[in-house]
């Protein structure tokens, strides 16, 4: 990890119920984050499709490997040079009802650099909200980590998805990565109540970055998603944050700030459990 910083971006959307048009509008602002001198640029959970059914994302799964879906996030990532976690895209699962809610990495040359299956699946239900992902989403089984370089700087990068903040044991498994990517679509009412406060906690737990790309706003098929995308720094302050609409939260990891914290705290080498 050397000291020279890097610009990130996340993205945020309210992505359709079809795909085309989500596409278009991921590369528009892809293109914008790029334009601000982001290296890494992160798109939320489900940026390619909300469907007016949990089940529309059966239609355009993917085959691991191959899919206009998996080929436009590594066009993005060597169009532009950049590192691309590219939300989530559903592939094939075991099961012929269920797919694989998949974040995948693509470096600058276009190269998949790592695949992460969502673990946890989100389950919820009060006042007339109902959501179980376990219908139609098979859960994954192991952490994911990457090494990010971007000439002299290194970072050690960890993958999770939504419903995974709120399971801590998942990024200590991790082992003290530089930086989490959150890719999201947050419910409104958990939203409110719970987002920021998980996130933060993440970030103070492990002492890194968090960037969480995530939905926000009313969606075509009536879903309404809690936004406010953010960075948060390995000391739990939010650097910037959207609360609303589709746009961008650009920031800089700067090594320095972890070297800092981890110095001047030292929790990591004091854990005892695990």
């Amino acid at each position: 990890m050397s000291n020279s910083k890097l610009r990130v971006a996340a993205i945020q959307m309210v992505s359709r119920t079809t795909v085309a048009p989500n596409l278009a509008e991921a590369a528009e602002l892809i293109a914008s984050a790029a334009r601000e001198g982001a290296r890494l640029i992160g798109l939320p959970e489900y940026f390619c499709l909300m469907g007016v059914h949990d089940s529309d994302k059966l239609a355009v799964r993917e085959e691991d490997g191959r899919g206009p879906l998996q080929e436009f996030l590594a066009a993005q990532a060597a169009k532009h040079r950049i590192w691309l976690v590219g939300g989530t895209v559903p592939l094939a699962s075991p099961a012929d009802d269920r797919v694989l809610n998949t974040a995948l990495v693509y470096d600058p040359e276009g190269r998949r650099a790592a695949r992460y299956d969502k673990i946890h699946l989100f389950s919820f239900q009060r006042d007339g909200e109902s959501y179980d992902e376990a219908r139609t989403i098979w859960p994954g089984r192991s952490p994911c980590t990457f090494e990010l370089t971007d000439g002299a700087l290194r970072l050690k990068v960890g993958l999770s998805v939504c419903y995974d903040l709120r399971f801590p044991e998942l990024y200590r498994a991790m082992d003290a990565p530089d930086l989490i990517l959150v890719p999201s679509a947050f419910t409104a009412t958990t939203g409110r109540a719970h987002w920021e406060t998980l996130l933060r906690a993440r970030a103070v737990e492990n002492l890194c970055y968090v960037l969480a790309p995530a939905q926000g706003g009313r969606h075509e098929n009536g879903r309404r998603t809690y936004g406010h995308s953010m960075l948060i720094d390995p000391w739990g302050s939010v650097l910037v944050q959207r609360e609303e609409g589709a746009g961008l939260v650009v920031g800089d990891i700067d090594p320095a700030r972890i070297q800092e914290c981890r110095q001047s705290l030292p929790a990591l080498a004091h854990r005892v459990l695990g």
